[in-house]
């Protein structure tokens, strides 16, 4: 897709204080608090309406073009410079003249960057903002529009072309138009310069409202689209509305509120931090006094009913730490800093959503990003699973998604996706344990053992898969703290072991010297097929059902779900389970939960159980009782000899005793493959399958 947008912006700092505009009985956002309507002076900008904005200096100012240039618009001024010392609230006044007269809007949040540079519509690759924005100010003179203090938004602001399809933070987005949620994709053209307003905590049932919207600016040609509310038609946000050229006046000013302190340290929204030994954490703010004026600062911290008051007296030069203990269960806490001293006593900073709990992080390829292939999951989803940054494979993008969001399960490549069955296995922990879990997910589709190995010196490095994943975590701060990691990859390495299990090596060595900790535990995924689709070998399989006895990894089934095709799961008898069995591993080696049932069944030795050959029996590594559905026998295998396996039954004590067809001479080993698609399967009462195995040695019976 490519959009144009070129027009006046203006970016403005602006002091705290309530703003309004004429107000009828719209709805609100949840946490609103609508303003009574403001007299205008004059109707006809943001200036002659909007109190609260003399606080504020006008920073920049754009008078966008109808149409695109393919270069970057020159500003009517730039000033940002002069917030170099720092800003703690931004603010945009959109003014258009056209068809329906004179048309203005304001908005103010809390700051999205500390670079002042970055406060005006993107034009440069990487300039990209896609995340919510706490206490958002809205006064206009457009009806329908919701205006008022406090509100939740959304900004969507990049160079990029883009597409409907989003990121599944924002409920009651759609992916089949261009909204309050869409997706970035890799090409510099046409441009979002977007502010919402959106639903508060999830789950909400309040539907996104765009707030302004500039699109086009960075096309090489073309009109852009300019809008204050929804549009009327088309797309709500204004995308491809290529109406700019109707108005005689487009300005777009862009404000800024200088800081009177310096916050060092504070919770990021949304942020959960990794939960200690006595169930909790310290989140501090800190900082340092730079105006004169302050006198003191307050901490509230408030989470339901209860809250907490901290304070700390300013002195010349000095600094502040402000500290709160929060406990990891299923409740957010809020941090609201204010400042106080003679004209510049106001709010500095809010930060919602924090938690504390526990960290996992999911790799490998298709089947790690387990995205949607029949069947959703959203209703996993949960306000209390996190996720940090974004798996694009993209280091650009990937280093603009610094944001902590909500997890979602059906969504690949997106700020917040943690796939289906990582979705599923946060959600029972969370249920279960009445937790908060943040899920990292670096998986990436199709790709082989090399593609994920760190380089040498270089483990930041955002054009690999290790550094991108080891650049959100460090980010994210549970670079250290991660109590699991799975594995799912193996498809892409065409059933080449060697190469895999010397890969796989080389990247747990790493993992365990700078990820996690000592107790941190490491969990491989067994491939149903290598390359995908193709069953027929088990050699790739063999290397990683051994590693849970050379490598000390944890090592779970994919048998035994019958939801797969070629080499994807559906939901059902598929990612869901497969979440089920993650969570079932997790809570027996973390959170003390049942262990009967959770290890898949995994052979110990074999031999034959007569002289005649005629059938072998093979120990498994528990007496947990299996069951064998009829047909199972077409997956083994008798290596060396060109007898079949004709029936397999289960025997107490944990053995399957394999009959065959004819005396097994010259046999060598057993193999089991198992199979694609549905059933029949060897499982547990849990369905946990039979780990595929090739090879394993057939002893004489005795």
């Amino acid at each position: 897709m490519t959009v144009l947008l070129l027009a006046s912006i203006v970016v403005v700092a602006l002091p705290s204080g309530r703003s309004g505009a004429p107000t009828a009985a719209w709805s609100t956002p949840e946490g609103s608090r609508p303003q009574p309507p403001v007299v205008p002076v004059d109707g006809t900008s943001c200036a002659a309406n909007v109190a609260g904005m003399a606080g504020f200096t006008p920073v920049a100012a754009l008078d966008l073009p109808a149409r695109a240039t393919g270069r970057a618009p020159a500003y009517a001024f730039d000033r940002t410079a002069s917030m170099a010392r720092g800003f703690d609230r931004v603010g945009y006044c959109l003014e258009l003249n056209g068809p329906a007269g004179r048309q203005w809007v304001w908005t103010a949040m809390e700051p999205f960057t500390t670079d002042p540079g970055r406060l005006a519509p993107p034009t440069r690759a990487g300039q990209i903002v896609q995340q919510r924005v706490n206490d958002l100010e809205v006064a206009t003179n457009v009806a329908g529009l919701t205006t008022g203090t406090g509100l939740p938004g959304y900004l969507e602001m990049w160079p990029n072309s883009y597409g409907p399809g989003g990121t599944g933070q924002i409920s009651g987005a759609a992916a089949d138009r261009y909204d309050a949620d869409d997706e970035v994709l890799p090409a510099l053209a046409y441009g979002s310069f977007q502010v919402h307003l959106v639903g508060g905590t999830r789950p909400t049932t309040t539907p996104p409202q765009t707030v302004l919207a500039v699109n086009g600016i960075t096309s090489r040609s073309g009109p852009l689209a300019v809008g204050i509310g929804p549009a009327p038609t088309g797309n709500p946000d204004w995308t491809f509305a290529g109406n700019a050229g109707g108005f005689t006046q487009r300005r777009l000013t862009v404000y800024a509120r200088a800081s009177v302190l310096t916050i060092d340290r504070h919770p990021a929204d949304r942020q959960l931090f990794p939960r200690d030994a006595g169930n909790g954490a310290v989140v501090e703010v800190a900082g340092r006094f730079t105006d004169p004026r302050v006198t003191a600062v307050q901490l509230k911290v408030s989470s339901g009913a209860d809250g907490w008051d901290y304070g700390a007296v300013a002195s010349p030069g000095g600094t502040f730490s402000l500290r709160h203990r929060i406990t990891a269960a299923l409740r957010e806490y809020r941090f609201e800093l204010r400042v106080l001293g003679d004209g510049v006593a106001r709010r500095v900073g809010v930060w919602e959503g924090v938690v504390a709990g526990d960290v996992y992080v999911i790799e490998g390829q298709s089947n790690a990003a387990a995205g949607m292939q029949r069947g959703s999951a959203a209703a996993e989803e949960s306000p209390y699973l996190r996720s940090y940054g974004s798996p694009v494979a993209d280091g650009p993008r990937s280093a603009a998604a610094r944001s902590w969001n909500y997890a979602v399960g059906d969504l690949t490549q997106q700020p917040g996706s943690v796939g289906q069955w990582g979705i599923r296995m946060a959600h029972r922990i969370s249920d279960t344990y009445q937790v908060p879990v943040a899920v990292i997910n670096g998986g990436e589709n199709g790709r082989p053992i090399g593609y994920f190995q760190r380089v040498g010196a270089r483990p930041d490095d955002l054009r690999t898969n290790y550094g991108r994943l080891r650049q959100r975590l460090t980010a994210a701060g549970v670079l250290r703290d991660v109590r699991g990691v799975f594995w799912y990859q193996g498809e892409a390495d065409n059933d080449n072991a060697a190469a895999h299990l010397a890969g796989f090596t080389a990247l747990l060595r790493d993992w365990r010297a700078e990820l996690g900790g000592r107790d941190t535990r490491y969990y491989v995924f067994q491939v149903r097929t290598s390359p995908c689709g193709d069953g027929r070998s088990a050699r790739l399989r063999e290397a990683q059902r051994r590693m849970g006895d050379t490598l000390g990894v944890t090592v779970l089934s994919t048998n035994g779900l019958s939801g797969q095709e070629g080499c994807h799961f559906g939901w059902e008898q598929g990612y869901r389970e497969l979440g089920d069995q993650a969570f079932a591993v997790l809570s027996r080696d973390l959170y003390g939960g049942p262990a009967a049932g959770v290890a898949p069944p995994n052979p110990r030795s074999a031999s034959f159980l007569d002289a005649g050959r005629t059938a072998v029996v093979i120990r498994l590594r528990d007496d947990t009782p299996l069951t064998v559905q009829p047909g199972v026998a077409a997956d083994f295998r008798i290596e060396g000899s060109a007898v079949s396996v004709v029936d397999v039954a289960y025997r107490p004590g944990g053995q399957l005793v394999l009959t065959l067809s004819a005396p097994a001479t010259g046999a060598t080993g057993v193999t089991y493959l198992g199979h694609t698609g549905a059933g029949p399967w060897v499982v547990n009462a849990s369905g946990i399958g039979l780990l595929a195995f090739q090879g394993l040695p057939i002893a004489e019976p005795g």
